[in-house]
Order: C-alpha cells, then structure tokens, then sequence
C-alpha cells in the first residue's frame, strides 16, 4: 500500500536539523512540529478553536483508549475522527501497542498478538497487528502506526525478543492495511543498543514506510542515551521521509531530538503539568502554587503571546487552583501548548535561516533542565 497523499519536501537542513513540509489529506504538516495530545478524541482542557488559534496543526489520539470507549466502529458511524472531534487538520493516532505493553499484569504477549484486560472494567481483548490497522482504519486518522512491541529500554535479551516481533509484526501491518489516504509509520525500536536500533532502521527502511517513528525512548533511560540512540538511526532513516520520536514534549528534549534529525514530537507533558499547577518557560518550569505569586501582576512569562499570558496574572491563576476551578487547567494548558508550539516553530525559523546551532545553543545554555525557573 502506498498512500497517494503523502509527501515530504525537506526545504531546509542545518547540521542534521530538518525543516520541511509534510503533505497530508488535511492540511500541510510544516516540520520540524510539536502536536498535542487528545488521547480520548479531546485534548484535555482545550477545545479545537482555542489549539487552532495556538497554532497548533495536528493533534494525536489513542487507539487503545478508543477502541475501549466509545469503540472504532461509533467513530466510523459517526464520520471518524474529525468529524467526531471537530478536527479538521490532520490526526495521528499511535498503534495502541504502548498501553497494552504498559498493563503489566494484565496481559499476555505471544509471537501473533497480545491479549489483554480492560483498565476500565476487566474485559479481556486481543490486539494483534490487523487487528491495530483495522481500528486505525475505522478512526481514520492521516497518520497511523505499525503495532510494535515497546520494551525496557535496558534489557538486551528482550529487546532482541521484541525486535523480532516488531518487525514481523510491521510487515503484516503494511499487508493488513487498505486505504490509500492513510500514512503507516513504521516504528524503531531497539532500546538503548546501538546495534538493535540500527538494525531495526536498515529492516524498516527496506520497507518503505512513508515515514518512520522512534519508539521505546524517554521510558527510563537517561537523556544522554536517548540522544545517543537518536544518533544511531538519524543516519539510517531515508531522508526523503519523515521522523517522528513518540512521547517526547520538555523543551530541551525537543531542541535536543531537532538538533538529531527529528521532525514530528507529541507529549501528554504540557497539560498533565497543567493540570498540577506548572507551567512550562523558557527559563524552567513555574509551580503556580507558590505563595510568591498571590500578588503577582505578572504573566506566566514575559513576551509570551499566548491568549493566558496576555489577559491574566500569576495572582489570578494561583486564585484558580486554590478555589478548585477548572478553567486553571484550561489557562494554564494554552500557555504550556503555545510555549511548546512557538519553541519549535523559532527553532524551524533558526534552521531555514541557517542559525539553528547558535539559536540551540542559546537556548540550551539558559534553560535549566531539572530546575524550577520560580
């Protein structure tokens, strides 16, 4: 299956930094891209005008999740995914393959599946790679993915194991899949072992995928071995494809993953942080619980021009989470999404102007990666 809707123009590249442009059914993908995540049809706390006027281009939504609840086939009644949420850019849906890996206890893997219990009420359900393309099919989103096997990052003898798997299951996902104007995404794995990971990006570029993700990173090991592992595939990848690093959102873990090649990131990071009462600078992250902030007139960040930062005060959003209301997590919300989405769109700036290394540089030497800014 070779979707006809897809292209990759690479405009513009600084050091192994991309910037290009993705064509979709919906819309033009303009990378290197943060999109937020609607795990449930929804992104928590923020409706579709308020992330349209953030500038934000494609939203993500998870296939387990909705296969649980409301189930593939309403969506598909119903229009799919952008009719259902009211979307009309382009969605991205993941294979479901995390979530299932992630129950632990709850489930059993075996070389053509994996059988699981339902987080919500205990029903057990099998997921296997047609199974994974047949819902994403019915979702309907632009992008979807193989289903893969995510395993610990630092156990070699069960990486080798899942690789196996995955790559199997990657090619029997490409043959599961029927329409045209859908892009599959094969997914790397590997762990932290450079030899894995590249054999996983030669195995799935010889398929041809219209893009590629890097999965099983930012799960636990530490971020000089993400960047390392991100170094062993960039060079592997074609480059006439897009790359996508799954579940990557912290604003230096961004700067670093475009400074290595990668051009699409999604992260629960910057409204799970909202809703406890963080926001995310360009100087560090802010706990808006902080007494320091009851008499504040100032905005979460100066110079921002998100629609948070431009009409309330620290004072006032700190009056929100004490009084239990829920549009703190809607104020709080835009501005992490806004700050994410204009990061990365200075950094596509910095690179079509041939300045990414300097602007990367800058911004890395201020930004204090595991400190509060306040």
């Amino acid at each position: 299956m070779n979707p006809t809707h897809f292209q990759y123009d690479l405009l513009a590249s600084d050091g192994a930094a991309r910037a290009g442009v993705l064509h979709t059914p919906h819309g033009e993908l303009p990378t290197p891209i943060f999109c937020p995540v609607g795990t449930q049809a929804t992104v928590k706390a923020v409706t579709p005008a308020q992330l349209a006027d953030m500038g934000a281009v494609m939203v993500l939504a998870n296939t387990y999740h909705l296969y649980l609840r409301p189930g593939a086939d309403l969506v598909a009644e119903l229009g799919g995914l952008h009719a259902f949420m009211q979307w009309d850019g382009p969605i991205l849906t993941d294979s479901g393959g995390f979530q299932v890996f992630s129950l632990a206890e709850m489930r059993k893997i075996d070389e053509n599946g994996v059988t699981f219990k339902s987080h919500i009420d205990g029903s057990m359900h099998r997921f296997t790679p047609e199974v994974s393309i047949g819902i994403q099919e019915k979702l309907g989103a632009d992008i979807i993915m193989c289903f893969d096997e995510c395993a610990p990052p630092t156990d070699r003898d069960y990486n080798i194991r899942a690789l196996a798997r995955t790559h199997a299951w990657a090619e029997r996902c490409q043959a599961a899949q029927s329409r045209s104007d859908q892009a599959l995404f094969g997914i790397v794995q590997g762990g932290i072992f450079p030899d894995l990971r590249a054999m996983s990006a030669r195995f799935l570029s010889a398929l041809d995928f219209p893009g590629y993700a890097i999965g099983g990173l930012s799960v636990g090991e530490t971020k000089a071995e993400m960047h390392a592992m991100l170094e062993v595939v960039e060079p592997l990848l074609p480059a006439n494809k897009p790359r996508y690093l799954m579940g990557v959102g912290s604003p230096e873990d961004l700067i670093n993953g475009i400074a290595r090649g990668v051009d699409i990131f999604d992260c629960v990071l910057p409204t799970r942080l909202a809703r406890h009462q963080a926001a995310m600078t360009r100087r560090g992250r802010v706990n808006l619980m902080n007494t320091t902030h009851t008499h504040s007139t100032a905005p979460i960040e100066d110079g921002c021009q998100c629609y948070t930062c431009q009409h309330f005060t620290r004072a006032y959003l700190r009056h929100l989470i004490i009084a239990k209301e829920m549009l703190a997590a809607t104020l709080i919300s835009i501005h992490n999404l806004s700050m994410l989405l204009t990061l990365v769109s200075d950094a596509r700036k910095a690179i079509l102007a041939g300045d990414f290394s300097s602007f990367s540089a800058e911004f890395l030497a201020t930004y204090p990666a595991t400190s509060s800014a306040e």
